[in-house]
């Protein structure tokens, strides 16, 4: 006769525990490296670079179909020396741009995605939070405050 051995099959304790501290340690990695919240910053760094290029190629466009001359409507306007936020308040520093752009060039004014205060309803109510200026050189420059990146600027 031989001797029926009475072993039982399954995890030990130990053995459970190890494999739970594995699983945590590669969610942590994961975790780390997608890293939601600093997504979400690039992607918002992302529309700003967009909006920027959008709005500088809206004033572009103005000037080269005009000869030049930056134009709004019939009247030519100065674009500002110094930077200056794009929004329809002028009252307050402002210099409003939809006027000249909108709609012939864009159909409405990106603003920026995350900014207090920046929003778009009409040509007459909006704050974009963008900043434009012309230099010396007539070169002019479109830029922003990214989360990720300090400071957007495109010029031409």
């Amino acid at each position: 006769m031989y001797k029926k051995e009475n072993k039982k099959k399954g995890f030990t304790l130990i053995e459970i525990l190890i494999v739970i501290g594995i699983i945590a340690i590669l969610a942590a990695v994961v975790l780390v490296a997608v890293n939601p919240s600093r997504q979400f910053k690039l992607a918002r760094d992302s529309q700003r670079v967009s909006n920027v290029n959008a709005i500088l190629n809206s004033i572009s466009q103005n000037i080269s179909e005009n000869h030049g001359i930056f134009l709004c409507g019939t009247t030519t306007v100065a674009l500002p020396a110094i930077p200056t936020t794009v929004k329809s308040d002028i009252l307050s520093g402002g210099f409003d741009l939809a006027s000249c752009v909108v709609p012939s060039y864009l159909s409405s004014l990106p603003y920026d995605p995350s900014a207090i205060g920046a929003h778009y309803i009409d040509n007459t109510d909006y704050d974009t939070q963008y900043v434009i200026y012309q230099d010396i050189n007539g070169r002019v420059t479109a830029s922003s405050t990214g989360e990720m990146t300090p400071s957007i600027s495109v010029t031409r």
